[in-house]
């Protein structure tokens, strides 16, 4: 079965999707033919695909419930029903996010605020409608960074990400009986707008050397997580939940 099968006419709430992989992903939805309600305090994106599906789009701040919580009541309205919640918002600031020994601690709470009450709260609203609609999947993006200790560190981001795994599967666990799946996705070195630091023609060298601790020679494309993620959405992987899927090129196999 391709990845690709069977997301007519169904719904998804992508959190995040107002840049990056969030709204690749939110494109390849569309393009499949799914309904998409993308959501991201950013402004409108430029360049919404066409579908076939539909879409609708809110700005809002997603670690506010009332503002969650009116997204998803136009997305139930819009659509009458949801089927599938991806959660990529987040941050990673190189500049202030650094080891908690020295880091503004400030900085750690508006990281967790950000990059894990964001994926709860969608969590919170998109349950009750997977359920009432009999069942859903959930993917949710995490990080390598949340597998291990690195050099130089952002230990807000790595530690956010991890809690991301621990959200999950307790989710995984907690609505099976629903048949609603949760699943999470470790992106590796990934071209985005988020990766400011392989941004521009001075990072050529940066993204060049980035790229040579890949077994596969690349860094990772938004495309990238976009085929995966819509593999964990589809009933291709119907009998996969809680689990955390590296899309890395490689990385995390030296381990």
């Amino acid at each position: 079965m391709s990845a690709n099968a069977g997301f007519g006419g169904k719904v998804a709430f992508v959190a995040g999707a107002g840049g990056g992989m969030g709204f690749a992903i939110a494109n390849a939805l569309l393009d499949a033919g799914c309904h998409v309600c993308l959501a991201d305090v950013k402004s409108v994106p430029d360049d919404i695909s066409e579908g076939p599906g539909q879409h609708v789009y809110y700005e809002g701040n997603l670690s506010d419930e009332a503002s969650v919580k009116t997204a998803f009541d136009g997305c139930q309205s819009a659509f009458g029903r949801l089927d599938f919640l991806v959660n990529t918002a987040g941050v990673l600031w190189f500049d202030r996010d650094t080891s908690v020994t020295d880091m503004d601690m400030d900085v750690w709470d508006q990281v967790m605020t950000i990059n894990v009450k964001t994926f709860a709260l969608t969590a919170r609203f998109a349950v009750p409608l997977m359920q009432a609609g009999g069942g859903g999947s959930m993917v949710h993006f995490s990080s390598v960074d949340a597998t291990g200790g690195d050099v130089p560190t952002q230990d807000a981001y790595g530690c956010s990400k991890a809690a991301v795994i621990r959200l999950a599967k307790s989710l995984a666990i907690q609505f099976a009986g629903d048949n609603i799946r949760s699943n999470v996705i470790l992106p590796g070195g990934t071209l985005s707008p988020m990766q400011e630091r392989w941004q521009g023609d001075d990072a050529a060298q940066a993204r060049e050397r980035a790229a040579g601790f890949v077994p596969l020679g690349r860094l990772g494309t938004t495309d990238d997580m976009a085929d995966a993620c819509l593999f964990l959405l589809s009933d291709a992987a119907r009998y996969i939940t809680g689990v955390e899927l590296p899309v890395d090129g490689g990385i995390t196999a030296r381990v």
